[in-house]
């Protein structure tokens, strides 16, 4: 007789005990599935991502708390319907690519894409699909799992945006700061030969040409340095809405006859502390740009001004200013109804030398880009074409009152004469030997230095007949702020006129308390320099 196999009885009694043993476990097996598919539905329930079975056909079957969330819809808006519903019109072969890929036992993992919610509002989405196989292997349909990545993806486009802008400005400033270099040696030597000659001399008005178009140089610098947020501001507390009232004027005869220009201004706007010149320059691009994205056609450009609170919410859809935050700004609008942009130009206008003009040289909007950025505040724009732009220019409320630099113009007759020794250290030839020029002329003992190591040397042997020290900023070997320290070092005393292509705030925050005796901004002329100069002499402190 063959043994019995394990588990079972040929006992009657036996049998039944066993049967009723392997009823009771089957009883538990089903409890515990049960409860683990509880459980696995409550986390579907739970989940913050849509979570959606549908036919291979793409119609669904089952609907999520998560996907209601996500998509706006419920689930018995949805049940029965086809995916394709939620797809943007732009997309639609995009779910048939899909269920091919998942009829032939694929997986579709983050894929990145975009759909329309209830409310008509599209979102970005990453989607992951799986096959879903019956006991026999075959695939009975696909489970979708949309996670919404809208604010994930602005962010990262601002960051990359704000590091593309950054690079640039790096560049444009870099570049702006060397041809200064270049233009302070053209405009001091062309001054100085102009006031050589006489009014009589054939060659004085070609030399004041040589001016002009070096002093034309200098603002096209300016322009690259207010891109790299380095431009010269001369600070003051401005009603924004009284600027654009006071320069009304100047803007209109600036727009083609065809294009109206209307003004909106809230009453009693708050200061915002800035450059009256730099935040004209920017009322004039966005109106001159206006009108011109509104061409030959009758058309309105609309200025206005007002107070808007900005929430977290909102910095994170602004250009320009990754470290905005919170409170109160003051406002400038700037609406034209013209030909409108996609958002691929809306991506480039910003960028030094973009234009869509060809006569343009696209400096214009990255200038107030700089500018803007400057000011610490940021541009928000909405275009699409056809529908005309708004470009809007958000600057922080000034916290305080600030004091307003006086420009000076340099005049041969006011300047005083020197004698003293002046110690001027640039890595720049042509910039040393501009200066020495100009000081030579009026009376001045000029040292030179190449680099700062040289100029503390140099100062090191003679540092009681130094008057003072013409010190540039950005040089090889050794900083200027490096070399500030060493001569201080030897002569605590000692005065140091700061010089740099950069504007003054930009180039002296780093020297704060450290006793300059001035700064002085190139490319300057020769008078400039001298008068300057003499000033420094005269009022620095010892």
């Amino acid at each position: 007789m063959p043994a019995p196999e394990p588990g079972h009885s040929e006992d009657p009694e036996q049998l039944k005990l066993e049967i009723e043993r392997l009823r009771t476990r089957l009883a538990e097996l089903e409890r515990a599935g049960l409860t683990d598919a509880a459980r696995i539905a409550d986390m579907v329930e739970s989940s913050e991502d849509a979570i959606i079975g549908k036919t291979l056909e793409g119609i669904i079957r089952s609907w999520n708390k998560g996907a209601e969330r996500v998509y706006g819809y419920a689930a018995e808006e949805m049940i029965g319907r086809p995916m394709t519903l939620l797809l943007p019109r732009d997309r639609p072969d995009e779910e048939a690519e899909i269920l091919h890929r998942i009829r032939k036992g694929d997986r579709v993992d983050h894929f990145e894409s975009v759909r329309i919610r209830k409310d008509g509002k599209a979102i970005d989405v990453s989607l992951t699909i799986s096959p879903i196989r019956a006991r026999n292997g075959e695939i009975s349909g696909a489970s979708h799992v949309a996670r919404d990545i809208t604010s994930t993806k602005r962010f990262q486009e601002q960051l990359r945006d704000t590091q593309r802008l950054e690079s640039l400005g790096v560049l444009a400033g870099g570049v702006a700061h060397d041809f200064n270099n270049l233009l302070t040696g053209i405009l001091g030597n062309a001054s100085l030969a102009y006031e050589s000659l006489s009014p009589a001399n054939p060659n004085r008005p070609l030399m004041a040409n040589i001016i002009k178009a070096a002093e034309r140089a200098a603002d096209l610098t300016r322009q690259l340095l207010a891109y790299a947020g380095k431009g010269r501001f001369v600070t003051a507390l401005i009603n924004l809405g009284e600027l654009v009232k006071e320069i009304s004027s100047l803007i209109q005869t600036s727009v083609p006859r065809n294009v109206q220009l209307r003004f909106e201004q809230e009453p009693g706007l708050p200061s915002v502390e800035a450059d009256v010149g730099q935040l004209q320059q920017v009322v004039m691009n966005l109106v001159i740009n206006g009108a011109e994205a509104i061409g030959e056609q009758p058309g309105t450009v609309l200025v206005a001004t007002h107070v808007q609170d900005v929430d977290e919410h909102y910095v994170l859809t602004v250009w320009g200013n990754n470290e905005l935050i919170p409170g109160k700004y003051v406002a400038l609008e700037v609406h034209d109804n013209g030909c409108g942009m996609d958002p691929a130009t809306i991506s480039k206008i910003f960028d030094p030398f973009f234009t869509t003009k060809f006569t343009g040289r696209g400096l214009g909007l990255a200038a107030v880009m700089g500018i803007v950025r400057g000011h610490r505040g940021a541009l928000k724009v909405y275009s699409s074409p056809g529908k005309g732009t708004t470009i809007k220019v958000l600057l922080p409320v000034a916290p305080a009152a600030v004091q307003q630099e006086t420009a000076e113009r340099a005049d041969a007759s006011a300047i005083t004469r020197g004698s003293e020794i002046i110690l001027v250290v640039d890595d720049e030839e042509i910039v040393r030997l501009t200066a020495k020029n100009a000081l030579e002329r009026y009376g001045y003992a000029v040292l030179q230095a190449s680099d700062g190591r040289e100029a503390v040397e140099l100062f090191r042997s003679q540092p009681d007949r130094i008057a003072l020290v013409l010190l540039d900023l950005t040089m090889p070997v050794m900083s200027g702020e490096e070399t500030l320290r060493q001569l201080q070092s030897l002569k605590p005393s000692v005065r140091v006129l700061l010089s740099s292509g950069y504007n003054e705030v930009e180039a002296v925050r780093h020297f704060t308390g450290k006793g300059l005796a001035g700064f002085i901004q190139k490319p300057y002329a020769a008078l400039s320099l001298v008068k300057r100069i003499r000033m420094a002499l005269d009022n620095s402190v010892e």
